[in-house]
């Protein structure tokens, strides 16, 4: 049995991990810290903060009894640094698959995001992500204003909603482009538009089971 820590901004993530792994030997510890998102609006708040409070919970987590950490939250991953942070476990950033998935595009991709404070970190990560593996991807990105709020205070069926809208918006808009939702948060949307107008739309739980199993030899329940 593998033991997974699971690092979260938002409870409703949660349900999405259980369901993409429900089939394999996992145990899966949830850690839920919506506080970063909460105080981002100070004054004083800055990207020191962001990497401190991050580090200081994966090491929290890492002495937890687990085998390896899965980070699900875009803003956090975009504050850990593997060089300057190292850990005794495998930590899982939950981008990973989603980069790997759009490198292999041969269209131009645009990122659609929810959270305005995940867009930088998420884009300069994709563009090293590229870099690595020798793959040139004309990336864009934006941002589908007055939604992520929703998700943090629990209305999670209006969030879907506007999200699907909004997805489906960029779609139509950009012929010949990838979109890709970029938040785990709207995978659920990405799929509803997949089901409504059978565009694909690049998801983070598309690829992380695959992903998973690849990385951490996870086994399937018998």
């Amino acid at each position: 049995m593998t033991r997974i820590g699971c690092y979260h901004a938002h409870y409703s993530n949660i349900e999405h991990i259980e369901k993409a792994l429900a089939g394999h030997e996992v145990e899966l510890v949830h850690f839920v810290d919506p506080g970063l998102d909460r105080i981002k609006m100070d004054a004083d708040f800055n990207n020191e903060i962001v990497e401190a409070k991050v580090k200081e919970t994966l090491n929290w987590i890492s002495a937890c009894h687990v085998d390896a950490i899965l980070i699900t939250c875009t803003f956090f991953t975009a504050a850990y640094r593997e060089n300057l942070h190292p850990l005794p476990i495998p930590v899982i950033k939950i981008d990973d698959p989603l980069f790997q998935d759009a490198c292999r595009s041969d269209e131009p991709v645009r990122f659609v995001f929810t959270n305005p404070n995940t867009v930088t970190g998420t884009m300069e990560q994709f563009q090293h992500y590229c870099k690595a593996t020798g793959r040139k991807v004309l990336v864009e990105s934006s941002v589908l204003e007055h939604t992520f709020s929703l998700i943090m205070q629990g209305k999670k069926e209006e969030y879907t909603a506007l999200v699907s809208s909004g997805l489906k918006r960029a779609a139509q808009e950009n012929p010949g482009v990838r979109i890709v939702a970029a938040q785990l948060s709207m995978a659920p949307a990405a799929h509803q538009v997949e089901q409504e107008t059978g565009i694909t739309i690049g998801n983070h739980l598309n690829a992380l089971t695959s992903y998973m199993i690849d990385k951490l030899s996870l086994q399937k329940k018998k």
